[in-house]
């Protein structure tokens, strides 16, 4: 009998990170206050947003930013997909958890996949605070993640 639990593997979160930012419409203004204090923080790292949040973000800071498509187009998956893959290692999202949003199902898909992959989220305010003031914000740092590799081959 196989077994079902996914083995894990350690590697190592570059000292430059991939972090996306995300915003529902209502909490996009807070978002690009909160990025506007850390810009400096931000800065060191490579940018990534769905549609709206980075073209108001890339506009507002004047950095570049990594647009991606809309969130109720399928930029939530998008990101979701990216972060399977390895290529997002931090994601700021600020979501209300008061308002219904038409793309629940993505949003609830997008916040697991960033739990099983194990990439440091903050969805608030505060939680972002802490993030960028880590000093694994800026520095590497080793994170347990899936062990797909091992899972494929215990499966064939």
């Amino acid at each position: 009998m196989k077994n079902n639990t996914l083995q894990q593997k350690t590697i190592m979160t570059p000292e430059r990170k991939n972090v996306a930012l995300v915003a529902h419409d209502n909490m996009k203004p807070a978002l690009i206050e909160w990025a506007e204090k850390h810009k400096e923080r931000l800065i060191k790292h490579n940018l990534m947003a769905t549609g709206t949040t980075g073209n108001l973000m890339q506009k507002q800071l004047n950095v570049p930013v990594k647009s991606l498509i809309s969130g109720p187009l399928g930029g939530d998956q998008q990101l979701g997909g990216l972060i399977a893959e390895g290529k997002i290692d931090v994601l700021i999202f600020f979501w209300d958890p008061f308002e219904p949003m038409p793309h629940d199902p993505d949003i609830k898909a997008l916040l697991r996949v960033a739990a099983v992959w194990n990439i440091p989220i903050a969805c608030s305010v505060s939680s972002a605070n802490f993030l960028v003031s880590s000093p694994l914000f800026e520095s590497e740092f080793e994170r347990q993640i899936p062990d797909y590799d091992k899972y494929l081959q215990e499966r064939l």
